[in-house]
């Protein structure tokens, strides 16, 4: 994990009491590979990594305190997204 996406994990395990430690880095990752991926599908130039880290936190201030529910609506990424209660922080 780069230093920019440990402190959007870092940022989300704050804003998220639900989410495991694992969970929390699993987000961060599937959140940053979309937005590069969906950047790169429209055609526009890669501006970095500060600005994929801006775009992710602002994801993360907005909905970081609900990313737990994600699973219950969307079962397509269930097995990425599925943790054992046992296992928070």
């Amino acid at each position: 994990m780069n230093e920019y996406q440990k402190r959007l994990y870092e940022r989300l395990l704050e804003k998220n009491e639900h989410l495991s430690a694992s969970l929390a880095q699993t987000w961060v990752e599937l959140l940053w590979d979309d937005f590069e991926t969906t950047y790169a599908k429209a055609g526009r130039e890669y501006k970095g990594s500060e600005m994929t880290e801006r775009v992710v936190s602002q994801w993360i201030e907005h909905y970081g305190d609900k990313l737990h529910e994600f699973v219950a609506k969307n079962p397509k990424y269930k097995h990425l997204l599925e943790q054992d209660p046992n296992k928070l922080h």
